[in-house]
């Protein structure tokens, strides 16, 4: 699933986009991407329009649009954004296409978790306006971090950690990366972490993120050999800290990756 640095990624993709006109609109109206969504209203919208300018928040993007058109995407589990040559022809699951002089800007999605929104109107959309504080922000502080900590102390901290409602655009990879980074086990409470782990995760949080979107939200780069990432999913993984089997197993209902000699479970996890 695309998390905070991949969406970037693809928003700078249909960066190529700007300041230039849509010619054409083409979609599949019928896919469940467009539940709730006026497609007509998103084809006059669009047919004709400049494209101005976007943002990305946690794993949404949001296109602005010139005729006041907004374009909310939401990129599910599988879905990518990617720039093709104007007359490539739309593949099986390609359910928007924006076709333009020089390119067209094409989303796709085989598993159609993802959803597309549209909004026209003078001023941000609702759905775009009313969003948590993006963790990279001066919003997003220690204090806001425990205070939502204690709201759900009895789950695992795994499990908070992918709550978008406090922490948009952490996902799964992110979260191991990040717990293993502050050695704490995925399956602590979220209550029960000392100040100093709760100081160490907020940095963690920080500095994880901020390195992804340098690497991967540039140029979907590699992350550094040194991360858990490189080696949670290997056969035989091993911790690049200390050499330990690396573990795995479902907490908070999503498959997650430890080093059982880093991060220590408290007694009774």
């Amino acid at each position: 699933m695309p998390e905070l640095a991949e969406v970037e990624f693809f928003r700078k993709q249909w960066g190529r986009g700007l300041h230039c006109k849509i010619l054409s609109v083409e979609l599949h109206g019928d896919k469940k991407i467009f539940r709730g969504t006026d497609v007509k209203a998103l084809e006059k919208g669009l047919r004709g329009a400049t494209l101005q300018g976007s943002e990305a928040h946690g794993k949404q993007l949001l296109f602005r649009f010139s005729k006041g058109g907004w374009l909310g995407v939401h990129l599910g589990m599988t879905g990518k954004l990617r720039i093709e040559p104007p007359g490539a022809p739309a593949l099986k699951h390609d359910h928007l296409v924006l076709r333009q002089s020089r390119q067209s800007l094409v989303f796709s999605d085989p598993r159609q978790f993802g959803r597309i929104l549209f909004h026209c109107g003078k001023d941000q959309p609702a759905w775009w306006a009313n969003r948590p504080a993006e963790i990279l922000s001066r919003q997003f502080t220690r204090k806001a971090m425990e205070l939502f900590l204690t709201r759900h102390a009895r789950a695992p901290i795994k499990a908070v950690l992918l709550l978008q409602t406090g922490f948009p655009g952490i996902g799964n990879w992110m979260a191991d990366e990040i717990l293993w980074q502050s050695k704490i086990h995925p399956a602590r409470p979220a209550g029960k972490l000392r100040p100093a782990e709760t100081g160490k995760l907020f940095a963690k949080i920080q500095s994880v993120s901020r390195t992804a979107l340098r690497i991967v939200g540039e140029n979907d780069g590699d992350l550094p050999k040194s991360w858990l990432f490189n080696h949670r999913w290997e056969r035989g993984g091993h911790c690049p800290a200390d050499g330990a089997a690396l573990r795995r197993g479902q907490i908070g209902g999503r498959t997650t990756c430890w080093c059982p000699g880093c991060q220590i479970p408290d007694v009774g996890v």
